[in-house]
């Protein structure tokens, strides 16, 4: 009896890392969604490779199963993408006949549209005295998100040499180790002039990172979401402000003041419309608010 193969989570990843050379946070979650399935086969009583023979039935189960506990559709969608591209690696690699993912659906969940801020709120975050070296460089990180719709990974990627101050431009680096254009508006802009002129005092030699940390290197991506959320409640917010609410509140405004959603997809880099569409939604409602509040037959009557 021959001795059942070793895992293909590992390899795979490695394909992932090397040939489609995706992120560390994107390599992070295709590496969560197939773990939790290998452990609900093994706990089943599967080999190590059980992951390679699967049929449609079992991923059915799983599905009903990890749906039952409560995971939302757009989690399990997710987690069955991952599954299926796993299986074309398989397919391509000849561990596999077939890919038994493909055909099932997740359960279908409302979608949650993104929380935004209005301007008033976004000039309030924004209009506080800057006194010292961190508060140039918090300042510089929230005018960059909200001027060019960043990602906090790409912002955290961001070097000295992307920015190109003369054409107010930067190049970033986002999923898919894609490359955009995106500008940057004048009050960014010079956010980034005045956190440059002191970035020295904080930077390591030779630190080719646009923000850094205290210490001196690359800033991480947890001291950002603190910062910014630690900046807001002390000027008075009564939410949880995070880098993704000013990237959406970037796409919202964008759409509402032009209504055009293909340039807004290329300002955001996402690889499909249909994402961007839904900033579409807020502006509809937004429309819906205004109409309600303005309109003297929309109103109900006491």
């Amino acid at each position: 009896m021959s001795e059942p193969e070793e895992s293909p989570i590992e390899p795979f990843l490695a394909h992932l890392a090397h040939e489609r050379r995706l992120a560390d946070p994107t390599l992070c979650a295709y590496r969560a969604d197939l773990e939790r399935l290998s452990a609900w086969l093994t706990a089943a009583g599967g080999a190590p490779d059980a992951i390679t023979c699967l049929d449609q039935q079992q991923v059915r189960r799983y599905v009903a199963w990890r749906h039952r506990t409560g995971v939302c559709g757009r989690t399990l969608q997710r987690e069955l993408s991952s599954l299926r591209s796993l299986y074309r690696w398989l397919l391509r690699e000849g561990r596999a006949l077939n890919n038994p993912a493909v055909g099932i659906r997740a359960p279908k969940t409302p979608r949650k549209l993104p929380a935004t801020l209005d301007a008033d709120q976004l000039c309030n975050l924004l209009d506080r005295p800057v006194d010292d070296l961190l508060a140039f460089r918090d300042t510089a990180m929230i005018e960059l998100f909200y001027s060019s719709g960043l990602r906090l990974a790409e912002l955290v990627s961001v070097n000295l040499s992307d920015i190109d101050m003369a054409d107010a431009m930067l190049s970033v680096t986002g999923k898919g180790a894609k490359t955009r254009r995106v500008p940057v508006g004048t009050q960014a802009r010079e956010a980034v002039q005045h956190w440059m002129r002191v970035r020295a005092n904080l930077a390591a030699a030779e630190e080719p990172a646009l923000f850094v940390s205290s210490r001196g290197s690359r800033i991480h991506p947890r001291t950002v979401r603190t910062r910014i959320a630690q900046w807001a409640q002390e000027q008075g917010a009564t939410r949880n402000v995070h880098p993704h609410m000013l990237r959406h509140s970037f796409a919202s405004h964008l759409l509402e003041s032009s209504g055009d959603l293909r340039a807004v997809q290329e300002l955001l880099g996402h690889a499909d419309i249909s994402t961007t569409q839904i900033y579409t939604h807020l502006d509809f409602q937004h429309l819906a608010q205004v109409y309600d509040q303005a309109h003297p037959r929309a109103k109900r009557k006491p």
